[in-house]
């Protein structure tokens, strides 16, 4: 979350969501964190791989899923993607973080383990 937080501070709200998500991996990198963007999900049913997959933004040390948006507000839909995403990699811990907040803190939602944590609740 520092990381973001850096962002945020070093870019202000305003910008395009790629341009949040490459800054975001440059700047886990920058402190010898092992990340990947725009990470291929593929999707199964019943053991066959369908012809649907998604794209994670941000794969922390292939554990945490980070989701970058920069939108007027997070949505029922935003949390959606994030919860697929989690179910169909097998992944217990995501973040949706958007960037497009005067203050990162109330733009920030994580998943853990069927549940979502929300600061402002």
């Amino acid at each position: 979350m520092d990381c973001a937080f850096e962002v945020h501070k070093e870019l202000g709200p305003g910008l395009f969501e790629s341009i949040y998500e490459e800054c975001l991996c440059q700047e886990l990198r920058d402190r010898g964190i092992r990340v990947e963007n725009q990470v291929h999900l593929p999707v199964t049913y019943k053991g066959k791989l369908l012809t649907k997959a998604f794209r994670i933004d941000i794969l922390v040390e292939n554990a945490i899923i980070v989701e970058t948006k920069s939108s007027s507000g997070l949505c029922a839909m935003d949390e959606t993607q994030l919860v697929s995403y989690l179910r169909l990699s097998n992944m217990q811990l995501g973040f949706l973080i958007n960037f497009n907040e005067i203050l990162l803190k109330d733009g920030i939602r994580r998943k853990v383990n069927n549940f979502f944590y929300n600061k402002k609740q």
